[in-house]
């Protein structure tokens, strides 16, 4: 069970703060695939945009913790192991979430590399997922799918780690 907004580290220190500063915000999203190379997105109930499992990273835990548990909670998969292509910084991705609140988001980019379990398509975070072929994401798919992909072939290709 995810933690209430409230509970959050980010959400308590958006009460702290105010409504109107900045606050960067750490996270970790992954590209998980199945044995068809499809990839998992999940339909966010906030905005409902398709994305990648992802979210902040709790006080006390780790970005390969934050990875795993975001994958647990949204699409009900336990990722064995991840592996790290990139980190996003988004310094130039200033803009209100649909709540009225901006972030700076730091984002690890992890790879899955096994998982056990079967998809709940319907979670506390999500109301839809599935497995999709990269050149047929659904219609509302965030920009972050598309871009993370990418640099997930460049760096199986060829080590590029995406660092922005």
């Amino acid at each position: 069970m995810a933690l209430s907004w409230e509970e959050s580290y980010l959400g308590g220190l958006r009460i702290l703060a105010g409504d109107d500063r900045v606050l960067i915000a750490i996270s970790a999203h992954s590209v998980v695939r199945d044995d068809r190379g499809r990839v998992l997105l999940i339909q966010r109930s906030d905005d409902l945009t398709w994305a990648l499992p992802g979210g902040t990273m709790e006080l006390g835990e780790t970005l390969r913790d934050c990875a795993t548990r975001e994958v647990r909670e949204e699409a009900g998969l336990v990722a064995h192991s991840v592996t790290p292509f990139g980190i996003y910084t988004r310094a130039r991705d200033l803009a209100p979430n649909p709540f009225g609140h901006t972030y700076q988001n730091i984002s690890l980019m992890c790879r899955v590399n096994g998982y056990v379990g079967e998809l709940q398509r319907v979670t506390d975070e999500s109301v839809d997922a599935g497995w999709f072929a990269p050149e047929a994401f659904p219609e509302g798919t965030g920009w972050l799918v598309r871009r993370a992909v990418t640099d997930l072939a460049a760096y199986e290709k060829d080590g590029t780690f995406a660092l922005d």
